[in-house]
């Protein structure tokens, strides 16, 4: 007997597939593959809608900087206005404030 044979005895039996099991098997394989290129189409859209919105957000950070500079610079242009000592509180009158109670 020839190496790497069996006898008919000792070989695996092997089941016998129907052939609709078969065809519906293919086609739901070939619906997948369908699916799948689809969904590879479909993720490179939304990666270049994510380059191109990332690009416009760097884009937005720089001009917001940019803006907050001249702003700034404007800021330490305005003059600061002179600040007025406090008048002294007035003795006869109490730290709450005049009351509305009559006085007698």
């Amino acid at each position: 007997m020839p190496q790497g044979r069996h006898p008919p005895a000792t070989q695996p039996a092997r089941t016998l597939v129907p052939m609709s099991r078969i065809d519906e098997l293919t086609d739901r394989i070939e619906r997948l593959l369908l699916r799948h290129e689809e969904l590879r189409r479909t993720n490179a859209l939304l990666e270049q809608q994510v380059s191109v919105v990332t690009q416009e957000r760097e884009s937005l950070k720089a001009r917001l900087a940019a803006a907050r500079s001249r702003i700034d610079a404007l800021l330490d242009k305005l003059p600061t206005p002179p600040v007025e000592p406090l008048e002294p509180l007035d003795p006869e009158v109490p730290a709450e404030g005049p009351s509305d109670a009559p006085t007698a």
